[in-house]
């Protein structure tokens, strides 16, 4: 497998645009509403869409775009040389962010997804400042949900320590949490990241002690755990596994199908459809064929770092179906 290192060593100076929007009320950061308009092409709507995370977590987004936009093209973008960024400080996390997105930016994307929510916690409005012409869609923990189904009155957020203690997530808890009295208990286990990053094995002891979490959670009153990392819904089966052999009242959230919502309803209402394009295809394929199948364009991956277990673990959490280039400078 011919795969190169590479990284960005210019970043797009940053111009001072004032965003006015508020994320109280939120529970998926929307797009910058002072994005400037531009001429809708075939050409823009063939543009990739792109996917940055601090390592593989925000291929658990991408699995939930490509199933509800598989005519789009994608580039995903993995900083795994920095992986993760929840132990990191904010001005790290923002500087590591705007590369990754001028990486994304230099490969022509259209809408940009920042799949991680401790780069959605420091660096997005600094992002969409910085990138004004294109949609950037970032993540909060998908609190609001959980607290809107909680009967307990007592929820928990599964997160890094990043996100946890970041604005976005802290504004949902006091402007809505707190009105519906609901409590909602934050954890954080540093390894969780990097044990997703080694393949998750369930004999590992990082397993058993999230494991022995949920139960102590489930004690203390918890019907509702929020998943507040993209890596954490690779490992959402496995607890959903003990919570129905334990007979546990617990349900797990994540917020990677709204994403996916979110980003089908921004492409239509800034007519970047690549689906528009591919009905013209299908209406003259029509008249020859009776085929009326989608073949889904393969995903493009970069990251800072490679290694051959990191395309083993890529490979496996994607799944055999999933059609996987490498990219190479």
């Amino acid at each position: 497998m011919d795969i190169k290192n590479q990284t960005v060593e210019k970043l797009r100076p940053c111009v001072d645009i004032s965003v006015d929007q508020s994320l109280k009320d939120i529970d998926l950061v929307d797009v910058n509403k002072h994005a400037g308009n531009t001429v809708v092409s075939d050409k823009n709507r063939s543009a990739p869409i792109g996917v940055f995370d601090s390592g593989v977590g925000g291929l658990s987004v991408y699995l939930h775009l490509a199933q509800q936009l598989p005519t789009e093209r994608y580039v995903y973008y993995a900083d795994t040389l920095n992986v993760p960024y929840g132990n990191r400080d904010s001005e790290d996390i923002e500087t590591l962010t705007l590369k990754a997105v001028e990486w994304l930016h230099q490969q022509g994307c259209k809408l940009i997804v920042i799949a991680c929510n401790s780069a959605s916690a420091y660096a997005l409005d600094t992002a969409r400042r910085c990138y004004p012409h294109i949609p950037i869609v970032g993540l909060v923990p998908a609190l609001k949900p959980a607290v809107l189904a909680s009967k307990s009155g007592h929820v928990a957020v599964l997160a890094t320590k990043a996100t946890l203690n970041g604005t976005l997530l802290n504004d949902v808890i006091i402007n809505f949490a707190k009105p519906n009295n609901t409590v909602v208990t934050k954890y954080f286990d540093p390894q969780l990241v990097p044990w997703v990053e080694a393949g998750m094995s369930e004999q590992d002891e990082i397993a058993e002690r999230l494991l022995q979490q949920v139960r102590i959670f489930a004690n203390e009153g918890v019907d509702q755990l929020v998943l507040g990392c993209t890596h954490y819904p690779f490992f959402k089966t496995f607890l959903l596994d003990e919570i129905a052999q334990q007979q546990l009242s617990i349900q797990v959230i994540d917020s990677g199908q709204a994403i996916a919502e979110r980003v089908r309803q921004l492409l239509i209402a800034n007519n970047l459809s690549a689906s528009s394009m591919s009905e013209k295809r299908e209406n003259l394929s029509q008249k020859t064929s009776n085929k009326n199948t989608i073949t889904r364009p393969p995903l493009t991956f970069h990251a800072t770092k490679y290694s051959d277990r990191l395309c083993a673990l890529v490979e496996r959490l994607l799944g055999t179906e999933m059609a996987l280039q490498y990219y190479s400078h």
